[in-house]
């Protein structure tokens, strides 16, 4: 699904990342973790095109996405949350759903100020898929609800929602248990085993907590001052010395 190929990423005299390559299988979930300042979200960033490589190229679906403007990314199958909630905070639930389904709508300006039929048939489908996704992150009581007005945990679960509304082959999770207490971080990994199975989705997670990463990842890639230092199975990559330097700051 995902291919980074030799990814190198300046800015000034640092280096953000050096040379970084790993794949992302199809269906699957794959953990990228690392120190603060590894180059996690620098490479995510790099995926959504909101940064330039400076070398190398990234693959999704075989074809290069270096080419691909920033705004057509979520129409090609790329979804993403962020790490600080990026929603419109004095709309409800179900509008920030909705705006989630832009990339996938197909009536422009001219047609929409006409009201032309295709226009009511297309709000209504967007409506029925973004009450569907509402009701799988069982969102259905705060529906009608201000962003402003939810908790911390329940706004997440909106960001996620609003993601998947765009039908995305290819999940960008950046660090979705930032702020979740231990309850809801058990909760948040269920689902998004259960949103990968159930939409079909390959996923890459960027985390922070390492006993959701290692539960739900079915391969974790490690970087470290913008190199990577493991990649592998959940199990393999716990045990490298690198990782464990890189964490504990010691020798294995």
């Amino acid at each position: 699904m995902l291919r980074v190929q030799n990814v190198g990423v300046r800015f000034g005299g640092i280096v953000a990342l050096d040379d970084v390559s790993f794949d992302v299988p199809t269906g699957n979930i794959v953990g990228l973790i690392g120190p603060n300042g590894a180059g996690k979200t620098t490479l995510f960033n790099c995926l959504s095109r909101l940064y330039e490589c400076g070398s190398g190229d990234i693959l999704f679906d075989g074809a290069s996405l270096l080419g691909i403007p920033r705004h057509r990314v979520a129409a090609i199958g790329i979804g993403r949350t962020f790490q600080n909630l990026a929603l419109f905070r004095t709309m409800t639930v179900l509008d920030n759903v909705m705006v989630g389904r832009h990339s996938r709508t197909g009536t422009g300006f001219f047609v929409n100020s006409l009201r032309l039929p295709m226009v009511a048939r297309e709000e209504q489908a967007t409506l029925e898929k973004a009450q569907a996704l509402i009701r799988l992150l069982e969102l259905d009581s705060v529906a009608r609800t201000r962003i402003a007005d939810l908790p911390f945990g329940t706004q997440k679960r909106v960001e996620l929602a609003r993601a998947l509304a765009s039908e995305p082959k290819l999940l960008l999770l950046d660090e979705p248990a930032s702020g979740l207490n231990h309850e809801e971080v058990g909760s948040l990994g269920k689902l998004i085993r259960e949103i990968r199975d159930r939409l079909k989705l390959t996923v890459l997670l960027v985390e922070h907590h390492m006993s959701l990463v290692m539960s739900i990842s079915d391969r974790v890639v490690a970087l470290n001052f913008g190199k990577k230092i493991a990649e592998g199975t959940p199990s393999e990559v716990q045990q490298h010395p690198e990782l464990i330097q890189a964490y504990l700051g010691g020798g294995a």
